[in-house]
C-alpha cells in the first residue's frame, strides 16, 4: 500500500470519553470528581492533538441518553460545563482552537445555550484545531434532524444531502474513533459518520487517558489497512494520489 507518513496521521480523531464514574468510585470520591478529572484529561488530549498536527478532535461529552442519570449528577455536569467554558475558552482561543458544540440545544437551559454560543462565536476564526464537544448529542437524533431539515426544505434525501445536513457537516468523517473505559460499543455516537472509521478500544479510564495513551491509539491506527471497500491488491497497485483521494472522499 502506497502511503506517506502524513497518510498515517488521522485528520479527525473522535473519542468516547468513558470511565469518569468508575475512576471516582475506585477512589471513594463522588462521580462529579471523576468528571472534573475528565476535563483535565481533555485539556491534555487537546494539547497533544495540537502538537501532533491533528486538525479535528471530536469528543462525546453528554449523550441524549445521559438525562436518565441521577439528577444531582446531571446538574453537576451542567455546572461543570459552565465553569469549564469560563476557564478554558481563553486558553483555547490563544492556542487557535475553534469550538463547536454539536447536539440538541432544545433540552438545555438558556444559560447553558448562551455559554455554548458565546464560546463558538469567540473562537470562530481559529484554524489550528477544530474541537467538537458533542453535548446532548445522539447519532440517531443527528440522522433524524438532518432528514427533517431536508424534508422541510423540500430537498431530495441522498447520501450527499443528508451528510451536508448533519451536525458535523463542517468536518470530514472521523478516521479514528477511540473509546476509553473498557467498553466495546459506540453508544449512539456518530452513527452516520463512522461508516469507514477505524476503532480502538482501551481499558484506560478517561481521567487517566493522556498523550501517551493517545500515541498508543495512533500507533495502532497507523498499522491498519484502510481499504474503503477495495481489495489490498487494488490499493497496492494504485498511485499514492489515488489512495489519498479515496481516503479523503470515501
Amino acid at each position: 500500500m502506497h502511503t506517506s507518513a502524513s497518510d498515517r496521521v488521522p485528520a479527525h480523531v473522535a473519542i468516547v470519553m468513558d470511565g469518569n464514574g468508575r475512576w471516582a468510585r475506585r477512589r471513594w470520591l463522588p462521580r462529579v470528581a471523576g468528571h472534573k478529572q475528565g476535563v483535565e484529561a481533555l485539556r491534555q488530549v487537546v494539547r497533544a492533538c495540537l502538537e501532533r498536527h491533528i486538525p479535528v478532535l471530536t469528543v462525546f461529552a453528554f449523550s441524549s441518553e445521559n438525562w436518565s442519570r441521577p439528577a444531582d449528577e446531571v446538574s453537576g455536569l451542567m455546572e461543570l460545563l459552565s465553569l469549564a467554558l469560563q476557564r478554558e475558552v481563553p486558553s483555547l482561543l490563544d492556542n487557535g482552537v475553534r469550538l463547536h458544540f454539536p447536539g440538541d440545544r432544545a433540552g438545555l437551559s438558556a444559560r447553558v445555550v448562551q455559554g455554548l454560543e458565546a464560546a463558538e462565536e469567540r473562537t470562530a476564526h481559529n484554524q489550528r484545531l477544530v474541537l467538537n464537544v458533542c453535548f446532548n448529542y445522539g447519532g440517531r437524533w443527528d440522522i433524524v434532524q438532518a432528514a427533517r431539515q431536508l424534508a422541510e426544505r423540500g430537498v431530495e434525501i441522498t447520501e450527499d444531502s443528508l451528510s451536508s445536513a448533519m451536525a458535523l457537516s463542517h468536518v470530514p468523517d472521523p478516521d479514528l474513533l477511540i473509546r476509553t473505559g473498557g467498553e466495546t460499543r459506540i453508544s449512539n455516537f456518530l452513527l452516520w459518520q463512522s461508516a469507514y472509521t477505524e476503532f480502538v478500544f482501551t481499558d484506560t479510564l478517561w481521567p487517566d487517558f493522556d498523550a501517551a495513551a493517545l500515541d498508543r491509539a495512533l500507533a495502532e491506527f497507523a498499522q491498519r489497512e484502510r481499504r474503503f471497500g477495495k481489495t489490498s491488491e487494488q490499493l497496492t497497485d494504485a498511485p499514492a494520489s489515488a489512495v489519498a483521494d479515496t481516503r479523503l472522499h470515501a
